[in-house]
This record gives C-alpha cells, sequence and structure tokens, in this order.
C-alpha cells in the first residue's frame, strides 16, 4: 500500500508540471464563494483563508484562524508586508522533501516553519513517472483511477502525521498557513477533516473543498491552452490526463471520507480513536474556532 501511494502521489506531482491536452475540456465543478474574503498574495496561488460559514450547531467559523495556500516558493518581498498583516505565525508545509528541494518555501521573518510529509518519493520515480506520460503509457482513466488511491490512503496509510498536523493547527494559538504543493489535495484533505471536526456538515466542507478549482481556474485554462498547442510535440500522450489531475472532484474527497469509514468504522471513531481528540477536546476546538 505504501508503494501504491507513492506512485500515485509522483503522477499526480508529474501533472502538475507537465503541459498536456485533451480532447474536449469539461467544465469542473466549481464552489459558490459568498461569505470568504478573498486575499490576494502575489505569486502565490489558491491562498485563502477559511471562515463566515456556519457549522451544524448554527456557529459560524472565525476568520483568520487559518489558511491554506499552493506552495511559497514564489513569494516576492513586495508581498512579504501583505502576507505579514494577516498575522501568521506558523507554515506547516505538507510536501516531501523532494518537492521541497526542487521548490523550497520563501519563509518570511518571525514565522516558525514546520515540515510534515505523509510519505516520501523515492529513488527515481519521478523521472520513470515523466517517462511514462510522455510515452503516452498513462491515460485519463488510470489518472483518475490514482487521484481516487491517493485520496484513499493519504488520511490512513500515516495516521500518526495526519494526526501531528491536525494538532499543530488546531492548538496553535496564531493564525496558520498549511500548504502543498497545489493547495488542492493533501491541503484539501486536511481542511475537510479540520472542518468535520468543528462539526461542519459534509455540503459545506465539499463546497468549500470545489473552491480550489475557482482560485485555480485561470491558472489551469492556461495550462491546458498550452497543452493543446503544445501537443504534436509529445503525440502520444493522452491528454485528458492533466484536466482530470489539474481539478478537483467531489467523488475524490468522498473517496478519502469512505475509506475513513472503511477501515475505521466512521469519521467520528477517526477523529476519536486516530486523531486523538476526545469530545470535550473537540468541543474545546470547536468554541476556540467559531462564535
Amino acid at each position: 500500500m505504501k508503494q501504491l501511494i507513492k506512485i500515485s502521489f509522483v503522477i499526480i506531482s508529474v501533472f502538475c508540471v507537465l503541459s498536456c491536452k485533451t480532447q474536449d475540456f469539461s467544465t469542473p465543478e466549481y464552489g459558490i464563494s459568498q461569505t470568504e474574503n478573498q486575499f490576494k498574495i502575489k505569486k502565490v496561488t489558491n491562498f485563502r483563508t477559511v471562515g463566515n460559514i456556519k457549522n451544524i450547531d448554527g456557529r459560524i467559523l472565525k476568520e483568520g484562524k487559518f489558511y491554506r495556500s499552493a506552495h511559497l516558493h514564489q513569494l516576492k518581498n513586495k508581498s512579504i508586508k501583505e502576507f505579514q498583516k494577516l498575522g501568521i505565525k506558523e507554515i506547516i508545509d505538507l510536501r516531501n522533501s523532494k518537492e521541497i528541494s526542487q521548490k523550497p518555501d520563501v519563509i518570511p521573518q518571525n514565522i516558525d516553519y514546520k515540515n510534515y510529509s505523509a510519505f516520501e518519493d523515492e529513488g527515481d520515480q519521478l523521472d520513470q513517472a515523466k517517462k511514462l506520460v510522455l510515452r503516452g503509457k498513462v491515460k485519463g482513466s488510470d489518472a483518475d483511477q490514482r487521484m481516487l488511491d491517493f485520496y484513499k490512503t493519504y488520511s490512513t496509510e500515516n495516521p500518526e502525521i495526519i494526526k501531528k498536523i491536525i494538532h499543530e493547527i488546531l492548538d496553535s494559538e496564531n493564525p496558520v498557513l498549511y500548504h502543498c504543493t497545489a493547495g488542492k489535495d493533501r491541503t484539501g484533505i486536511i481542511t475537510a477533516l479540520i472542518l468535520t471536526i468543528l462539526k461542519f456538515d459534509r455540503e459545506t466542507t465539499e463546497n468549500d473543498y470545489l473552491l480550489s478549482n475557482n482560485y485555480r481556474k485561470q491558472l489551469v485554462q492556461k495550462r491546458l491552452r498550452l497543452a493543446n498547442n503544445l501537443h504534436f510535440l509529445y503525440p502520444k500522450m493522452d491528454l485528458n490526463v492533466i484536466e482530470k489531475l489539474s481539478w478537483v472532484e467531489k467523488d475524490y474527497l468522498d473517496a478519502s471520507f469512505s475509506e475513513i469509514d472503511n477501515k475505521y468504522g466512521s469519521i467520528d471513531i477517526y477523529i476519536h480513536q486516530v486523531l486523538g481528540i476526545t469530545e470535550n477536546k473537540r468541543s474545546e476546538y470547536i468554541h476556540k474556532f467559531t462564535y
């Protein structure tokens, strides 16, 4: 299973970098953005706070307690002041060591940086995956299945790491930013778990997850246009791949929750026994982050 999650992750990483093409690009499902304030940090994609949404008890999530984004490799000096105004005191990087070495975060002064990767990419799997893509050995259907497999295993393969991430965020007394490469998959799963702990229903959780499509729309559309124009360079490449791996889909997040249910019995059992959050502690978190 560990080998499966590593291979799935490598394929996902490849398509975040490579430009491919699809024959007929479909329209993704977008989230409904009605409550969030948008923060634009130049050169940092999918950057946003989670807040002003109502949980099942009618309590509203405080804005500006935690933030989510893609990597900070291109964070510019002129944007750091805007970044610091948000009061973020800690950055949690969900990427693996190879990703970080290739595109290290730019860390503003007086901010703690921590890295929690649920798995590592070992050897030359990334290079091998690139060759498979260019030779047309990976199809759109393969990409879809790999995404489903990735979501199924991320929360359950190394639960101690997930536990550390969740507690690091929820126990902090200051705003925290957590991110991965694109800010949509690993970051999306972590956010979904946090919102579930704080007793937000699945519809609200899924809507926040789908907002990654809204925030990444221009980036992905540009990539798809480029893929159409450059497909002649790699004619064997299945052009449905980049589309499948550039957007988020409800089915992917559903796969994550379904795997938790199958392996542990329910999300509540997972929260209590795996993440180590008692009902009393859960109540404390709810009152800390909502009003």
